[in-house]
């Protein structure tokens, strides 16, 4: 597991050296300017020469980047272009609402994904193994706007179960907070639920195959051990994998999801930044990006680790 930890860690390195270089590099290649998002058509080149002086856009491009990549380290994100204010605060403030959308989705996902994947697994070949992989393959075809549009219709405005639209920090009140963010995380769930269940299903059929649940089956061991102890420890790590890359589409699914609930997330922020030409704010968001999706990532390599013996031992 140690060694697993390390090689994620390695690898994380470069990628986020890379990363941020790329990111950084979107003002010179998007030619934008805090001259023209702030004075507009007025803009003139003497105007524009002073502002971007005042920003120190007018140095060498390694030297920004140095000097930007120095306050990323120490978690200075830069101002935002528009207003003035304090990237890393406004992050803060949508990256909540995100993820707690997104966090939710995942729980639904890895709850109802395994769900559904062990008990087709369980009844392999019978009328509800066909039943459950027709379902899945069915709400993974299903686009999330869609989903989100359908649940509004129902639970909010024809039950009104739910809020329609809207967040509530959980400072109101967990009733409060969790009935707004529902919809918004069943509407992102369906994909994962669907491939995390077809996966672990694959898994577990494959793991029954295996000569060790035949010896496991010969010595008399019960369903029960035989499944616990064998089948599903060997069987989960292709959906333990899925979940690493579905963490991604959560949150690039959070901006037409945010856009239906209107939701102030992390994604309806990212949005209106790039529309209104915010460069430091495309940036930081992108940075955040990066950083949750590699923190993610590394946290199922470590539950790989420690959960599936043939991940452990790097098969």
């Amino acid at each position: 597991m140690i060694k697993g930890l390390l090689r994620t860690v390695a690898i994380f390195v470069p990628v986020f050296l890379v990363a941020t270089f790329v990111t950084f590099a979107l003002r010179a290649l998007s030619g934008l300017s805090p001259a023209h998002l702030q004075l507009g058509e007025s803009a003139t080149p003497e105007t524009v020469a002073r502002i971007e002086h005042e920003w120190g856009l007018d140095r060498p491009f390694l030297t920004q980047y140095l000097d930007w990549f120095g306050d990323l380290l120490g978690g200075d994100l830069g101002v935002s272009w528009f207003n003035g204010a304090d990237i890393a605060r406004l992050l803060l403030s949508g990256a909540v609402v995100s993820l707690s959308v997104a966090g939710l989705a995942l729980v639904i996902g890895v709850v109802f994904g395994f769900g559904f994947g062990v008990l087709a697994a369980v009844r392999r070949t019978t009328w509800v193994d066909r039943a459950i992989t027709g379902f899945m393959t069915f709400i993974s075809v299903m686009p999330s706007f869609v989903v989100g549009i359908a649940l509004v219709v129902v639970f909010a405005v024809g039950l009104g179960w739910f809020p329609s639209a809207g967040y509530a920090p959980a400072e109101r009140g967990w009733a409060v907070w969790l009935a707004h963010i529902t919809l918004p995380a069943v509407a992102l769930s369906f994909d994962t639920v669907s491939d995390v269940a077809r996966q672990l299903r694959a898994g577990l059929v494959a793991a029954y195959r295996e000569n060790y649940v035949t010896g496991a089956i010969v010595r008399g061991l019960s369903p029960r051990r035989i499944f616990l102890r064998h089948v599903l420890r060997n069987g989960m790590g292709p959906a333990l994998t899925v979940l690493g890359m579905k963490f991604p589409n959560l949150l690039g699914g959070a901006v037409v999801t945010e856009s239906i609930f209107g939701m102030p997330g992390f994604g309806q922020f990212a949005a209106d930044s790039a529309q209104r030409g915010d460069v430091p704010a495309v940036q930081g968001v992108l940075v955040v990006s990066v950083v949750l999706v590699v923190v993610f990532n590394l946290l199922v390599n470590v539950i790989l680790a420690r959960v599936t013996p043939a991940s452990a031992r790097g098969v």
